[in-house]
């Protein structure tokens, strides 16, 4: 379900005029809103995830609870992990938040077994 909604606010957001997937596009209350990037943890090891300030990576967890994940952002000024879990009812997949211009190398682990490390890079732009 949280993949459907995600994906719906991906899908609307590159359709509103004057920007694409990952713009910044004024909505109508004058708020730019960034679209995530949705990549599932199967993808991220070894790979560089492009953000830019304000923008979320959305990490699609699989068979995997959410809150299963935990991970390690070598600096958290840059950019800082979201976990996964419940909230008011509604599921949420963990994710990377980026802060401010910078890289950084994040680590995420899962506390249930099942997965080795994964690795990755998250490359932060003002945009």
């Amino acid at each position: 379900m949280v993949v459907v909604v995600v994906a719906v606010l991906v899908a609307l957001t590159a359709c509103a005029s004057g920007g694409g997937a990952g713009t910044a596009t004024p909505s109508g209350g004058g708020t730019a809103v960034i679209a995530p990037v949705t990549m599932s943890a199967n993808d991220l090891q070894g790979a560089t995830v492009d953000l830019v300030v304000g923008q979320s990576l959305n990490i699609l967890t699989g068979d995997l609870a959410g809150d299963s994940y935990t991970a390690t952002v070598s600096d958290e000024r840059v950019a800082e992990f979201v976990p996964g879990g419940t909230k008011g009812g509604a599921e949420f997949n963990p994710g990377v938040r980026a802060l401010a211009v910078g890289e950084v190398t994040v680590v995420l682990a899962n506390a249930d077994g099942g997965i080795q490390d994964v690795t990755f890079t998250v490359d932060v732009t003002a945009g």
